[in-house]
């Protein structure tokens, strides 16, 4: 069946992230848990990498609310990456109870900035915005009534 995942590149914190979104999401990496790059096999299109490189994360996964796959990777500068944070991704979770949108909200906004309260809104749900304190942007939409 087709899906939608949202990815995530980091510049070398990916897996603090993810453990991070295990805890709050009370879920296990999908697959077969963090890839490093040392898992790669050889290749003449690959440039060599440090120690510390090859302990990187080349590949994570995480289902959160809905079933939704979030993913994740180390981008390192050796490998013509550079990771810039911008405003240009959220996520947007839309839990079945104002209890879990509660919840996922704070624990996502804890050490972040809330954008926007948890508060009803004029479409009718219960709506609320934050950025994570490693940057990544969240969006909460419940249509569950008070």
């Amino acid at each position: 069946m087709a899906s939608v995942a949202t990815y995530l590149n980091f510049p070398g914190n990916t897996e603090e992230v993810f453990n991070f979104y295990k805890t709050v999401f009370k879920g296990e990496f999908a697959g077969n848990g963090i890839m490093r790059f040392r898992d790669v096999p050889p290749s003449d299109h690959m440039p060599p990498l440090s120690e510390e490189e090859k302990d990187m994360v080349m590949h994570v996964s995480l289902i959160i609310t809905g079933g939704h796959l979030l993913m994740g990777t180390d981008a390192p500068g050796s490998m013509g990456f550079k990771v810039i944070q911008g405003n240009n991704v959220y996520i947007n979770l839309m839990p079945d109870t104002r209890e879990e949108t509660r919840r996922l909200f704070n624990a996502l906004s804890e050490g972040g900035t809330i954008e926007q309260e948890l508060q009803d809104m004029f479409w009718g749900d219960y709506y609320g915005s934050c950025r994570d304190r490693f940057g990544i942007q969240w969006m909460f939409a419940c249509a569950e009534k008070a």
